[in-house]
């Protein structure tokens, strides 16, 4: 004997209970009655506070920061050019409600500050700490030695900055190593190209030399270039071009 299966009609699949649905709908759309007030605070109807709900929900809440305003939300998701204009122009009035809230007030405190100390600075700026100028490592009564040479940017940086300020120290006593020794011609050639002014040479302000091993009988070990010695007295001290 076969196994006989019933067959399945429209009548074994049960219908849907139309009441039941709209109980369910009604459910989702009753509001506690915290966001009763909320939405009543932002003049939302009940729909507008579900569907600001649902996208708080879903991907918006998500991404939004929690200050997000129900306006910006359903503004943001609106559905179509109408209810985008309807939600941008509430929100730019309460926009300019809030400015205009904001100015009162910064008036009001403008007027309260100026009672209660008149015209008096509210910060004496009399009694604030004065930052210190920076202590220079160079007088007046200083010479530099500077030990460069031909083709080095470091070097030529250090010469720029001690050429700026050759009025605040003695004097500038340039020794350049990499040339044969009297090149003359060479050395008064290399000192226009770096700006030294002749005159500056013939007043001893800035004294033109040939290194010729005097670094070494100064400055024993090995040394970089550019090298400085501050010459105070008789006394030398090591410098670093970013004292300067």
């Amino acid at each position: 004997m076969g196994v006989l299966f019933a067959p399945v009609t429209a009548a074994a699949v049960p219908a849907t209970d139309s009441s039941t649905l709209s109980q369910s709908e009604q459910a989702t759309t009753e509001l506690t009655a915290l966001e009763r007030a909320r939405a009543e605070h932002w003049a939302l109807t009940s729909e507008e506070w579900q569907r600001y709900r649902l996208l708080m929900n879903g991907i918006r809440g998500s991404i939004s920061p929690t200050t997000l305003s129900p306006i910006e939300a359903l503004g943001i998701h609106a559905r179509d050019a109408s209810e985008r204009r309807h939600f941008a122009e509430r929100w730019a009035a309460l926009m300019v409600e809030d400015a205009e809230r904001i100015l009162a007030f910064q008036q009001a405190y403008d007027g309260a500050i100026t009672r209660l100390v008149g015209e008096q600075p509210l910060i004496d700026r009399s009694l604030l700490p004065v930052k210190q100028p920076s202590q220079s490592p160079l007088a007046r009564t200083d010479r530099v030695l500077l030990f460069v040479r031909p083709e080095c940017a470091a070097c030529e940086a250090v010469l720029a900055r001690l050429l700026a300020r050759l009025d605040t120290i003695a004097g500038l006593d340039i020794y350049l190593s990499g040339l044969a020794p009297g090149d003359e011609q060479a050395i008064r050639e290399w000192a226009v190209a770096q700006g030294v002014d002749p005159d500056w040479v013939r007043q001893r302000r800035v004294t033109l030399n040939f290194e010729s091993g005097v670094l070494a009988s100064m400055a024993p070990g090995e040394v970089n270039l550019p090298y400085l010695l501050r010459r105070r007295g008789e006394t030398l001290t090591p410098l670093t071009g970013s004292a300067l």
